[in-house]
């Protein structure tokens, strides 16, 4: 299975039998200044209604997930979240969508506003691969963040929605996330390759090089 991040909260999970998942596809404007998504999708992922996270008008027709669903012999798991600390009173719902793809457990936290509660993260379970968002003001924060992930113990957690050359929102940036993390692989890439039998035994942060 490969993922790459194309930028924003946008990746391309590609399963070993050649099936294209987008996750959270942006439209580009208004801060947002990553290329255009032109990559064909057999199925998107939509956390939230926002423009920078549910452009699902891509090539190849997906079918469209939001919540709990399923396409292609892949069974999405919808968690409800909020984007915001005031349940939802601020910028409204968010979806946690949790998925398998080669064996591989994967976890997009879209834009998750807070902290989890015991409940998500026991209905999330056990996450191998974790997608969560680091850039705070919008979303949680670099250390809310960070106690996310020693919440769920992914194998592997790939920053998102955080503050690029190409992302204007104010928000942090990579760094302030990775202080203090010694198990962190930076790529000189915007894709990897994952293997179940090969995931690290302990959580290592994996920084991609967005795509677009």
């Amino acid at each position: 299975m490969k993922v790459k991040w194309l930028g924003h909260s946008a990746f391309i999970i590609t399963s070993d039998e050649g099936i294209n998942i987008i996750t959270d596809p942006y439209s580009t404007g208004m801060g947002i200044n990553y290329g255009e998504i032109k990559e064909a999708a057999d199925i998107v992922v939509v956390s939230h209604d926002h423009a920078d996270h549910a452009n699902t008008k891509l090539p190849g027709s997906p079918q469209v997930i939001k919540g709990t669903d399923e396409a292609k012999g892949i069974k999405f798991k919808g968690i409800a979240a909020y984007h915001d600390e005031a349940k939802g009173r601020q910028r409204g719902p968010n979806s946690i969508i949790c998925f398998t793809v080669d064996g591989i457990k994967l976890c997009h936290l879209g834009d998750l506003g807070h902290q989890l509660t015991d409940e998500q993260a026991r209905e999330i379970g056990e996450v191998d691969i974790l997608m969560l968002p680091i850039g705070g003001v919008f979303t949680i924060d670099p250390k809310t963040a960070t106690k996310v992930c020693d919440k769920l113990k992914p194998k592997v957690a790939i920053p998102m929605h955080y503050s690029t050359e190409k992302c204007a929102y104010p928000i942090s940036g990579v760094e302030e996330f990775l202080k203090g993390k010694a198990n962190v692989k930076r790529m000189d890439t915007s894709e990897a390759e994952f293997k179940k039998n090969e995931l690290p035994s302990a959580t290592e942060v994996v920084v991609l090089k967005h795509a677009l």
